[in-house]
């Protein structure tokens, strides 16, 4: 509790006040539309509170208002006149039921202190839960428990709120995801499913971890690979791979599947691909990483006792609006004696209760990626209203506290856009024979392909200059890619050909089914004639505001980002099968997302999670980031995620999963 302000919220954030009358709009931040804390003018004229502000300036350089290019330094406080306006506005206390007083502003802090009744039963109370001597002989904590204000805030309605969104069940940063192969968590429109098999109810165990990396040489490369980001259906940057004898390995406690959440305190859980890339890439001798680690499901059975309590659930949970103004009925509300954000109460009727994944008294972890440990319900309010359509929760669930009937019932009573047995249309679909799953590659997002043939005069003896990789004999299947075009060749002279194009022939000669060496002997044999004409593929990326990572490579290891990898047309796919097997009462352990959606069309299914313990983890050949194309045999391609999962779940002990693998982008 702010002893400045009297309500609860994050440290570094403004204060909160309960003004008594409207504030004319003229003093009103127009980044957090409440009325000016510390007001700041820029040149352009706009004023702003100095936190907001110094927020926004962090990661813009354009003024909100206008969008004219400014800096935080132009900036300077206003003036006396409007601050002590503002400090006049009159304001109520925050502990309406113990002091009805009303104030200016600026007067407020000392009242707490020095008179106000509600804020010294409030500091009396949190003693006496502190000293467990009086909590044990007295009784009258009950009754005073009834009288604390648990949220000062409540009675001027600052704190209770009805959230907006809409509904969809989905686990977001790495726990019981929509997608995994669960029964506890059956799939929903529009999200990832935790598919499985049983009568018994569990649930998927995680921790958040802060760890920390030392590096001898600060521009030493991590040596771990990652997929995933905002700008991917995966959505969370997710470790795929750790390399052998890198600094990540020797350290020992990342490991594949694990979510990566923050890096050096920055946020990273809704950055882009690219930028996550760079943040991980940035050198320094310590790196401070927040992880989410999956631990395995913990089995819930009638005949567990109370020391099974102690292990509180963490739930992901996505809910999808149809537009910005649509409510999801939820209720937040704080409490006195625990930090965060509660769920007190979803509405009947409401989205959220449709959908059934939240609970009375869950507590709010994070919404979309913002940390909420320590938050406000004004906070949460303001990321649900501005969030277009999913709205991604990660709540945790009290020792107790059960799923409800509803999700037990399975997805016919959360999923109203899925068929209502289970995904029959599936059986209907025509099984491919062909090794190669031929479709339109739909999913370019930030990027486009580009045939180009090049066709160069050149001397017998002069080399072409480039250096390659890739290769069908490479792990990943990977086509033949340049990764260096050097300053001696007769590529470098002509200037067509760059750093990440694939090589899909020379002379006539496909390049796209061969291995490494046969295409290394391919372009050797051919680059000694007089001329020589080169097919390839060119990956541009759309985004120009992208942090340029070419310039930052110096020490690693150049090979192509993972994401401009998903663009590839379908014909240089390279399909594998992955045979799973599983006893009668397993999960198989991985979770999915993607898939056909109205808003967005057909998207790859992403296998995003890998639970430790199951039949996947076991197997050890599914990755995260592996696009699944088909399963035993049917093409996934046009599903949506309710037709997919049901067709995943009916399947009792082995399932065949086509995949195509692509590396992760390497840290």
């Amino acid at each position: 509790l702010c002893c400045e302000c009297g309500q609860f919220h994050l440290l570094l954030d403004n204060h909160l006040y309960n003004f008594q009358d409207e504030v004319d709009d003229e003093l009103i931040c127009h980044i957090c539309l409440q009325p000016l804390l510390q007001p700041m003018d820029t040149p352009c004229g706009h004023t702003y509170c100095f936190k907001c502000l110094e927020n926004f300036m962090q990661e813009y350089n354009f003024c909100p208002m206008d969008r004219k290019k400014l800096s935080f330094q132009q900036c300077h406080k206003s003036s006396l006149l409007v601050r002590n306006l503002l400090d006049k506005l009159i304001v109520f206390c925050p502990f309406k039921a113990e002091c009805q007083q009303t104030m200016q502003r600026c007067e407020l802090e000392a009242h707490l202190q020095n008179r106000c009744p509600g804020f010294k039963k409030y500091k009396s109370e949190l003693q006496r839960k502190k000293n467990p001597i009086s909590k044990g002989k007295e009784d009258p904590p009950t009754k005073v428990e009834t009288n604390t204000p648990k949220d000062p805030e409540v009675p001027s309605g600052g704190s209770s709120l009805v959230a907006e969104s809409s509904a969809a069940a989905v686990v977001s940063l790495g726990i019981a995801e929509p997608g995994l192969v669960n029964p506890a968590f059956e799939e929903t429109e529009e999200g990832e499913s935790l598919i499985s098999k049983g009568n018994y109810r569990t649930s998927l165990v995680a921790e958040t971890t802060t760890i920390e990396i030392h590096r001898e040489d600060p521009e030493e490369e991590l040596g771990m690979r990652i997929v995933g980001g905002k700008d991917t259906p995966l959505g969370n940057i997710v470790v795929q791979e750790v390399l052998r004898d890198s600094v990540i390995a020797a350290d020992g406690r990342i490991a594949p599947g694990d979510h990566i959440l923050e890096v050096n305190g920055v946020n990273i859980s809704s950055v882009t691909h690219c930028q996550a890339v760079s943040f991980l890439r940035h050198p320094g001798p310590v790196l401070h990483l927040m992880v989410l680690q999956e631990k395995g499901f913990s089995n819930k059975t009638a005949q567990q006792d109370s020391t099974s309590a102690t292990n509180r659930e963490v739930i992901h949970v996505t809910l999808i609006k149809r537009d910005r103004s649509e409510p999801l009925g939820i209720k937040l509300i704080r409490k006195t004696d625990e930090a965060g954000i509660f769920i007190l109460d979803l509405l009947e009727g409401g989205l959220a209760a449709k959908n059934g994944k939240l609970s009375r008294n869950d507590r709010v972890l994070s919404i979309n990626g913002q940390d909420l440990r320590q938050g406000t319900p004004e906070a949460a309010a303001q990321i649900i209203q501005t969030t277009e359509s999913r709205v991604n929760f990660v709540v945790l669930r009290q020792p107790g506290i059960q799923l409800s009937d509803l999700v037990e019932d399975g997805s016919t009573s959360n999923n109203s856009s899925s068929s209502s047995n289970g995904g029959s249309p599936v059986h209907h679909r025509r099984r491919l024979d062909q090794n190669h799953y031929r479709r339109k590659s739909t999913y370019q997002k930030g990027y486009v392909n580009h045939e180009k043939t090049v066709a160069i005069k050149k001397e017998p003896k002069e080399s072409l200059g480039i250096t390659i990789g890739g290769g069908r004999d490479n792990k990943n299947k990977l086509p033949i890619y340049v990764t260096s075009v050097q300053p001696i060749g007769c590529l470098f002279r002509d200037g067509r050909i760059k750093r990440g194009d694939v090589l899909l022939s020379i002379n006539g000669i496909d390049l796209t089914h061969l291995n490494y060496y046969e295409a290394v002997s391919a372009l050797k044999s051919n680059a000694a004639s007089h001329s020589v004409v080169l097919k390839a593929l060119e990956i541009l990326s759309l985004n120009s505001t992208e942090p340029s990572l070419d310039i930052k490579e110096q020490g690693f290891s150049w090979s192509p980002l993972w994401i401009t990898w998903l663009g590839l047309p379908s014909y240089l796919h390279f399909c594998q099968d992955i045979v799973l097997s599983k006893g009668n009462l397993e999960s198989w352990g991985f979770s999915i997302v993607g898939g056909f959606e109205e808003s967005k069309g057909n998207q790859p299914f992403f296998i995003k999670t890998i639970v430790p313990g199951t039949p996947a983890f076991r197997d050890r050949k599914l990755k995260c980031g592996d696009e699944i194309v088909a399963v035993n045999g049917v093409p996934a391609i046009g599903m949506s995620n309710s037709e997919l999962i049901p067709m995943l779940k009916e399947q009792k002990n082995k399932v065949t999963l086509t995949v195509v693998s692509w590396p992760g982008s390497l840290v």
